[in-house]
């Protein structure tokens, strides 16, 4: 298949029959069947071989069948199914602002309780079903801060091959306890220099690691198969969640809030957009206001790399950029979390107690975009009728020990009630000053143009397939793909010949 920037997108086809036959028999061998990205998408059904049996498979285990559940469409206890993805409406009491925040839940996606799980399968995938990607010898590397490169290795290890994760030595102390227990190998976690804001350290090692053939390099910051199932899977995610919602033909879904992290997220916002006029706001740290004032420094929401422009960042379709202070993202890390904080938080919003478990699926980068959405909602002066959308992207699990160390630092004494007044006040209720723009035509260009220094002075993609990503008819190209990658796993899974 060919169009806009083929240099940049994997032609659609077949490159070497040879690998793509081992392949066929390594999913044989391990009674694999592929899902495409429309049934991920809840736009197709799943067989009913897949559903008469899935609800007997352990979710956290590297059973094939949980390739089925790598979608929105998880119940809470992550085994049953649902219509509409699990999600939450933040009352007014809790946000302090009239527009709905709608929150999809990351947490129950499978193996790994994180939504990267998604974009891990889709870069694999599509490796394998076109000859790119011998199992017998490749191995996958996941260069990432985290979720991305613990989605990898559980999906390298569902398929047979080997999974390399490559991530800051820096990252939460839960991540690393995850990938010791589902690598093959302790080898196959490469821990680099530093922390989130060390994105081009990650790169640096994944530069070294390709000079050996048999490793192939699963960058997710440049993998457009990242962009095509977020855009495809996330955004008619979100698109069911609003209908379901949807009171009154009034109603409309009127912003979309993502951190930028990979970026493949906020493609969300894309088919949005082009569904319902969506409008789109891109969330960072403020410690590293990359896009905000081309700055750089260091943070500690986890899941937001940053200090440059990923390639696959629809930039010139931003309509907002927001900046948030991991100050804040780590104190309601803490004050969200644990039967006394809740107590106090129920007493103090007048919210209902059992409301606010729902926040054992949101995690630093999921405050972030609520702490956004705020300040988004604030700045527009959205009403009743202004649905605002935002992702959590992982569960409060996996930052237990971020939580502690916050409180051996910020409260050595333990957290009063004046505590959690400031943290309320200040955090959870940013003021917004200058951390918030609404992108104009020259604002755009500029974040356009401040990817250059990334992908062709130092990852050297040329200048003309750079700039073949400033048209939207180069988006449109990239989300299409999901058709025609579709009938290649439809091919696939015919020649694996399982039923």
């Amino acid at each position: 298949m060919s169009g806009p920037g083929s240099n940049l997108l994997d032609t659609i086809e077949v490159v070497d029959s040879k690998v793509r036959a081992v392949a066929i028999e390594r999913a044989r061998s391990r009674g694999i069947r592929l899902p495409t990205f429309s049934q991920l998408a809840g736009l197709d059904a799943l067989p009913e071989s897949v559903t008469s049996t899935l609800h007997n498979v352990d979710p956290d285990t590297p059973n094939s069948s949980n390739l089925w559940r790598v979608n929105w469409f998880n119940g809470e206890d992550r085994k049953s199914a649902t219509a509409v993805p699990c999600h939450v409406v933040l009352p007014k009491t809790v946000t302090g602002v009239d527009a709905p925040i709608v929150v999809l839940l990351g947490a129950h996606f499978p193996m790994i309780g994180a939504h990267k799980v998604l974009p891990a399968y889709a870069g694999l995938v599509t490796k394998l079903v076109s000859g790119r990607f011998n199992p017998q010898r490749n191995r996958a590397i996941w260069p990432s801060t985290g979720n991305y490169c613990r989605g990898g290795v559980a999906i390298s290890r569902i398929l047979g091959c080997d999974g390399v994760a490559v991530l800051p030595e820096g990252m939460s102390r839960e991540r690393y306890d995850w990938l010791s227990g589902w690598v093959t190998d302790p080898s196959h976690v490469v821990r680099t220099v530093g922390t989130e804001s060390n994105v081009k350290e990650i790169y640096d090692k994944c530069h070294e690691l390709a000079l050996h053939e048999d490793n192939v390099i699963l960058n997710q910051f440049s993998a457009f198969p990242n962009y095509m199932a977020h855009y495809l899977c996330t955004g008619s995610a979100c698109g069911k969640v609003f209908e379901s919602l949807k009171s009154h033909r009034n109603s409309r879904l009127a912003a979309f809030v993502s951190a930028t992290g990979s970026a493949g997220t906020i493609a969300a916002g894309d088919r949005l957009k082009e569904v319902y006029g969506t409008r789109i706001a891109a969330v960072e740290a403020l410690e590293c206001p990359t896009l905000l004032e081309s700055g750089y420094g260091e943070h500690n929401i986890q899941g937001i790399g940053d200090k440059h422009v990923p390639l696959i960042h629809n930039v010139m379709n931003l309509d907002f950029v927001i900046g948030v202070s991991d100050r804040s993202t780590d104190r309601l890390n803490v004050l969200f979390r644990g039967n006394e904080n809740r107590a106090w938080l129920a007493k103090k919003l007048g919210a209902d107690a059992a409301m606010l478990n729902v926040f054992n699926y949101v995690g630093i980068s999921g405050f972030a975009n609520i702490v956004a959405a705020i300040k988004l909602a604030k700045y527009m002066n959205y009403g009743p009728d202004d649905v605002v959308m935002t992702i959590a992207t992982d569960g409060a699990g996996l930052y237990e020990s971020e939580a502690k160390r916050t409180l051996d630092r910020d409260y050595p004494a333990g957290i009063s009630d004046a505590d959690r007044d400031f943290i309320m006040s200040d955090c959870l209720y940013e003021h917004i000053g200058d951390t918030l723009i609404e992108t104009t035509a020259r604002d755009r260009r500029r974040l356009f143009n401040l990817g250059y220094f990334t992908w062709v002075e130092q990852q050297g993609v040329s200048v003309e397939d750079f700039n073949l990503r400033k048209d939207q008819s180069f988006w449109k190209h990239a989300a299409g793909t999901s058709l025609a990658w579709d009938e290649l796993i439809s091919e696939f899974n015919s020649e694996v010949g399982l039923n």
